[in-house]
């Protein structure tokens, strides 16, 4: 396979979960966070997320690596090392907000609505970056 090639599937590998919860997240703005299982799901579908983006960006780093291009292999470590950095600072804080509205405490909707929209906000950035660098891979 030619390593032009291969470069651009690791490119397309790293788009998909990206793209795929920047079309599914917005939904979770048009319901209220007070009902438990659309907490739920959109707690599960964050983890599934940065799941996701972690495999997929290892994935793509060693794709890049065989295809020689050194610059987008670190890129594509660093998008998975962010993965799983937000994952364990995203998903925590979210639980505790959870349990908060649980317990009864009116501004822990608020804050999850917050936190939500970070989570839609760095995909959008991390998105943005890796559609801004296809005509380098290309």
């Amino acid at each position: 396979m030619p390593t032009d090639a291969l470069a651009a599937y690791a490119t397309v590998i790293l788009l998909l979960p990206m793209a795929c919860f920047f079309l599914s997240s917005p939904t979770f703005l048009l319901v209220g966070l007070e009902v438990p299982e659309v907490t739920q799901l959109l707690r599960g579908m964050f983890n599934g997320y940065f799941l996701a983006m972690s495999v997929t960006g290892t994935v793509a780093a060693v794709m890049f690596a065989v295809a020689g291009r050194p610059v987008f292999t670190v890129a594509a470590i660093a998008a998975a090392a962010f993965a799983v950095a937000a994952r364990r600072w995203f998903l925590p804080r979210l639980d505790a907000e959870l349990q908060m509205r649980d317990a009864g405490i009116a501004a822990a909707v608020p804050r999850l609505r917050v936190l939500h929209v970070k989570g839609m906000l760095i995909n959008a950035i991390q998105l943005a970056a890796v559609v801004a660098s296809v005509p380098l891979v290309i």
